[in-house]
């Protein structure tokens, strides 16, 4: 396996299993990927392969059995707690198969939460405040910026999704089904506005996907079999 670089993100025979009553499942065995600074790639297998796990797993939401995970040259789940959860907010993005918005917040609010999580002073919160207006602007809902999530169609409420992914300038984007609950016309829109910020803004980004259509865009795409990542 190439050496890991900087910028890069490493998967090392990540293993991971789960207890179902007295029954131990192993979703993960020995799996392994490599990423470059500004590759995409997709991930592609049947349901219940364990797709969203390893991709659990590469966000720091969940801890491997046995393996290793780099990002960035770094191996982030032996950080100390608080300091992970920093390095999840200003490394990661996430978008999901269900959008996660708060239907109490406005959509730039909703935006702006992870730039919110850790305060900074008032330079930094006015970056994070245009960053912000420029991602609404990329995904074509500046007009909306005001609306609460209902009144939002579901395409926008995954593009308002995709915004707030961005929001802190992270260095990897992991999408999980991003355009699993949408229909054809609108779920090529925000696969369009996936691929089209992941050139622009150059992020390492993973998607996790059913879709053919979606997983056939990448030039680089894993098949989870057996609990290994192997090249489709």
């Amino acid at each position: 396996m190439n050496q890991q670089t900087s910028g890069g993100l490493s998967v090392r025979r990540v293993s991971k299993s789960f207890r179902l009553g007295s029954t131990t499942v192993e979703v993960l065995k020995s799996a392994s990927l490599e990423l470059a600074d500004g590759e995409a790639v997709a991930i592609v297998g049947p349901s219940g392969s364990g797709k969203s796990t390893l991709l659990h797993l590469i966000g720091t939401l969940d801890r491997p059995d046995s393996g290793t995970i780099e990002i960035d040259g770094r191996q982030p789940l032996s950080l100390p707690e608080a300091e992970l959860a920093r390095f999840r907010n200003r490394t990661i993005g996430f978008v999901f198969q269900d959008h996660h918005l708060l239907p109490q917040y406005s959509v730039m609010e909703n935006v702006l939460l992870p730039a919110l999580a850790f305060r900074g002073d008032r330079r930094q919160r006015a970056a994070a405040g245009q960053r912000a207006e420029e991602l609404l602007e990329a995904v074509m809902l500046a007009h909306r910026r005001q609306h609460r999530p209902a009144e939002l169609s579901g395409g926008e409420r995954q593009r308002v999704a995709v915004a707030r992914a961005l929001v802190n300038r992270p260095s990897l984007l992991l999408c999980d089904e991003p355009t699993g609950s949408l229909d054809g016309d609108t779920a090529k829109a925000v696969s369009d506005l996936l691929i089209e910020l992941h050139g622009r803004d150059r992020t390492k980004m993973i998607v996790v996907t059913h879709s053919t259509e979606l997983a056939a865009r990448f030039a680089r795409r894993y098949r989870l079999t057996d609990g290994r990542c192997v090249a489709a």
